[in-house]
């Protein structure tokens, strides 16, 4: 007598994600936040962003001459606030595959638990989504306060910025992800993954300057990015008036943007995951899955 293994009901597949999710939001969360007590936790995630922030500040500051009143300013200050979630995002999903690996040395049993890889580290993502939102409100509620970027929280179109938030932080995770996946190949120095990836995007996302001033043929490699219409987007929503002065999406409605950033989303998204299964696979028949290599 022979049986046949059916694959789980949709229904089925989709509670054990949510599951798997959900736990490893808590312990992503307990993992982020438990290496210090609650005050200095507090103070570390005031201070970081804010400090980064300052650089920013000292930086236009000597280039314009001090001259804050120009539109240029909250548009690269607005642009470097929200790119703190490119870098929390993306890195927090793949390094989840570096912790568990190398510092835990637990993936292995992540893989042999009744959970969605996929799932799980995108929920282990959702800890650096959450001290990345704190590092981005504070960023901008000191740049209204004391640098008068000219934000009213009465004419900001709220509808328009949650949107592009999701689709945005969506994109980045699914990002995250695919980089996830080219962690579980790396065995040596893979920490960099995520932090070089954002570093580098940082150049080609309009964060702090328009495309225009790249020379002619880099801006391409900045149109095919979504972070770039997902920050003009967030621009747009809370200072319309300044952001859509440049040059570089000035041509696109707002709704033009919103399609084009949903594409784009939805392309690197099914991209992201071909990748990781891809990866997945290889990881396991490497037998990389359980390898420490002690970096």
């Amino acid at each position: 007598m022979t049986t046949t293994t059916r694959n789980p009901l949709p229904a089925s597949r989709w509670k054990e994600s949510w599951r798997s999710f959900r736990i490893a939001t808590w312990l992503g969360w307990q993992i982020e936040s438990n290496w210090t007590d609650p005050f200095l936790f507090a103070i570390y995630s005031i201070v970081k962003p804010l400090a980064g922030a300052a650089i920013l500040v000292v930086m236009y500051g000597i280039i314009s001459g001090g001259n804050f009143e120009d539109p240029l300013f909250p548009y690269i200050y607005l642009g470097n606030a929200f790119y703190i979630y490119v870098g929390a995002v993306m890195t927090g999903v793949s390094w989840a595959v570096i912790d568990d690996r190398e510092h835990y040395k637990t993936l292995k049993y992540m893989y042999a638990a009744p959970i969605r890889i996929p799932a799980y580290l995108l929920g282990r993502g959702v800890a650096r989504f959450l001290t990345g939102s704190f590092s981005v409100i504070v960023t901008i509620v000191a740049g209204v306060l004391f640098l008068h970027v000219p934000l009213n929280p009465l004419q900001a179109d709220w509808l328009l910025f949650f949107l592009a938030l999701f689709l945005g932080i969506v994109m980045l995770a699914m990002l995250g992800l695919l980089l996830g996946g080219i962690s579980l190949l790396i065995v040596n120095h893979s920490w960099f993954i995520g932090e070089a990836v954002a570093g580098a995007l940082y150049l080609f996302s309009g964060a702090i300057f328009p495309l225009e001033v790249l020379p002619a043929w880099l801006r391409p490699v900045g149109f095919a990015m979504p972070m770039t219409y997902w920050l003009e987007l967030l621009r747009r929503s809370l200072v319309g008036n300044v952001a859509q002065a440049f040059p570089t999406l000035a041509t696109f409605s707002n709704l033009e943007l919103l399609g084009i950033l949903l594409g784009l989303s939805v392309v690197f998204g099914v991209i992201s995951v071909f990748v990781f299964r891809r990866c997945d696979h290889l990881a396991r028949e490497r037998g990389l899955i359980d390898m420490t290599t002690h970096y």
